[in-house]
């Protein structure tokens, strides 16, 4: 079986698109949440940001030529903005700190 035909490669790709896509609805907002909503919505933020860095790495450590095509497909569109798939990580990992530390000076 290919990788995209596995049933659970399918349910987490949908469950990460779906969960991905509320949540940037809901960061529309984000201004005008209260304390304990913004530490939810970074809560939210890094579970997500860890089940897609799961998600990826089990794209990396297939065997299957298309997840290996996949992993190079986001390569080279990251490359044309000058980072790398770990640096993308870096970066969204360095917003969320400074929206902690944000937060954190607001009290």
């Amino acid at each position: 079986m290919g990788f995209f035909e596995s049933d659970i490669v399918q349910d987490e790709a949908k469950r990460l698109f779906a969960d991905y896509q509320s949540l940037m609805q809901l960061g529309g907002e984000y201004g005008k949440f209260d304390r304990e909503g913004k530490k939810l919505f970074m809560e939210r933020m890094e579970e997500l940001m860890d089940r897609y860095r799961v998600f990826m790495k089990r794209f990396e450590l297939s065997e299957d030529f298309q997840a290996k095509l996949t992993v190079e497909q986001l390569r080279t569109q990251l490359s044309q903005f000058g980072i790398t798939p770990e640096q993308m990580f870096e970066q969204m990992n360095l917003t969320l700190e400074r929206m902690k530390t944000q937060l954190e000076a607001e009290s």
